[in-house]
């Protein structure tokens, strides 16, 4: 209940409530304060005019008209004659005096707030202006035990006013909120459960009907979420469909070419001139469309591992790498160089990042090669504050730019004759399994640069 949307608005509702009487408790108690002084000197201003209208009464009524007021004594003065009214005995001598005709509302507060923090008794004179024109001035003296009392109990119903106004506050705005704000919201999440549950159906996606303008926003942008992913879901399901039956074809497709393949091994055995002119183009294209059906059904069925992220030896894995090129390249005018810092060591699984670096490098030189003229290929790592660079570098022809668009799409991002296209998109993921990024930095007439960051950081999700 308090953890919900509405318990929590009904705490603050009264916390909030509760604070602004507060803030108004202190003028509130300055004015009541005041109020009580003005009450003690207009019961004082009516005792006395008993006495300016017999100046003979008894003491024992003196006495009860100053009990009744309140006060000690009572001093009047009017044309200009200052007179002692009314007098009785004081316990001691008068400790403040406080002047109403002149104070200032700061001053008012600091003597409320001074007379309740203070629970000894003291005799004050209170000055103040008659009323009714009865006169210049008068002046009391009094015991403020009486006043400090009064003020306590005026604080008490101001506390329990307003714990009964915050009460009453906080539970209209607890059941507004629980109906304009809390009951959409939980539409909104018995939708989007409701969803979970079959994603497929276009009658479970959310129709956007909320009044408050937020919450609208808010199914707007869940409609959208939804009928994207419903799409998405659909076209997936056709692709797995689609590339079901591609297997399936590659499979059978396969088993035909090598039948083919074997018929062509027998014909390159024939003495025809047209058959041994013809047999070797006919026994590379049958070759190529074998490896495309097996690199099809590879792919499918491949499930790459998740790296097994180890320390290791860049250098030492890069002049493997080379040194096999080398081999590979032959005769052609082809030079490998690599600029690696010795002993740097880096996060990665040392199997796929192998994988990776010796396709791009592979890549090249094949470029290179099919250009017939000479070329060189660099392999560059550096070390950044939170990650490790990789750079590959040939000085091949670039790339053509339908080959740029689709580089890391399985079966489009080849350009070389026979090539299946999945080098590329097989290294680009393995290296996302790092956490990192393969990407083309640039190509063109100088050559080709392709870039790999690996993270220094492992992202540990809770």
């Amino acid at each position: 209940m308090l953890n919900s949307l509405s318990g929590r608005f009904l705490i603050l509702t009264m916390a909030f409530v509760m604070l602004a009487e507060v803030l108004i408790f202190v003028p509130s108690v300055a004015r009541f304060r005041e109020d009580y002084l003005l009450a003690r000197l207009e019961r004082a201003q009516i005792a006395s005019l008993v006495l300016l209208a017999d100046d003979m009464i008894d003491p024992a009524l003196e006495a009860e008209l100053l009990e009744n007021a309140q006060v000690f004594n009572v001093v009047l003065r009017r044309d200009e004659i200052r007179e002692l009214v009314l007098n009785s005995p004081m316990p001691h001598a008068v400790d403040q005096t406080f002047d109403l005709r002149m104070s200032t509302p700061w001053e008012m507060m600091r003597a409320a707030l001074s007379r309740l923090a203070n629970p000894t008794p003291q005799v004050i004179r209170v000055i103040g202006k008659p009323v009714q024109m009865g006169g210049e001035l008068i002046e009391v003296t009094m015991d403020t035990g009486n006043l400090r009392k009064a003020m306590i109990d005026y604080g008490l119903n101001i506390a329990k006013l307003s714990a009964v106004i915050s009460l009453i506050t906080a539970s209209l705005l607890f059941f507004a909120v629980r109906w304009l704000m809390v009951r959409p919201i939980r539409g909104v999440v018995g939708n989007m459960i409701a969803y979970a549950r079959s994603p497929e159906d276009t009658r479970r996606i959310i129709v956007p009907h909320a009044g408050v303008t937020e919450l609208r926003d808010a199914e707007v942008a869940l409609n959208a979420l939804q009928t994207e992913l419903t799409h998405a879901l659909k076209q997936k399901e056709r692709l797995a469909q689609l590339g079901g039956a591609v297997a399936r074809i590659s499979h059978d497709l396969r088993n035909i070419l090598t039948t083919a393949q074997l018929f062509g091994d027998r014909m390159e055995m024939s003495e025809d001139p047209m058959v041994k002119r013809i047999g070797p183009k006919l026994m590379n294209s049958i070759s190529r469309a074998v490896s495309l059906c097996e690199n099809t059904l590879a792919f499918g069925k491949a499930e790459e591992p998740a790296p097994r992220l180890e320390r290791i030896e860049l250098a030492k894995l890069v002049g493997d790498i080379i040194d096999s090129e080398r081999l590979s390249a032959g005769d052609h005018d082809l030079s490998f160089a690599e600029d690696v810092p010795s002993g740097l060591m880096l996060r990665a699984d040392p199997e796929q990042l192998y994988r990776v670096l010796s396709n791009l490098v592979r890549n090249a030189r094949q470029a290179i090669v099919a250009t017939g003229k000479p070329g060189e290929i660099a392999i560059c790592a550096s070390e950044g504050d939170d990650s490790w660079i990789i750079d590959v570098r040939d000085t091949g022809p670039g790339l053509p730019l339908s080959t740029r668009e689709n580089l890391f799409q399985p079966f489009a991002g080849s350009n070389r004759k026979g090539g299946s296209g999945l080098g590329m998109a097989i290294a680009a993921e393995l290296i996302r399994g790092h956490g990192g990024e393969l990407a083309l930095a640039e190509t063109g007439e100088a050559g080709t640069r392709f870039q790999i960051t690996l993270p220094k950081e492992i992202e540990r999700r809770l």
